[in-house]
């Protein structure tokens, strides 16, 4: 029982630390563009990057959960 309580806690972590990247970089890139519009493929392109490495450490860090606990 404590194994399963323990997994839920990790997997929870590991879900919520890229939903905070995701949501401060949907804001971030939202207000960029509402300041300068004109800068619109730099800040996709910078947005795009972030939420690629965000994604790839949720994955590693589930990855790295199941490795843990299998």
């Amino acid at each position: 029982m404590h194994r399963n309580i323990a997994l839920l806690l990790i997997f929870g972590l590991c879900i919520l630390g890229p939903c905070l990247v995701f949501a401060a970089c949907g804001k971030s890139s939202i207000y960029a563009l509402g300041r300068n519009p004109s800068a619109a493929p730099r800040i996709f392109t910078a947005m795009i990057i972030v939420l690629i490495f965000a994604e790839a450490a949720a994955i590693i860090a589930m990855l790295i959960v199941f490795q843990l606990f299998s």
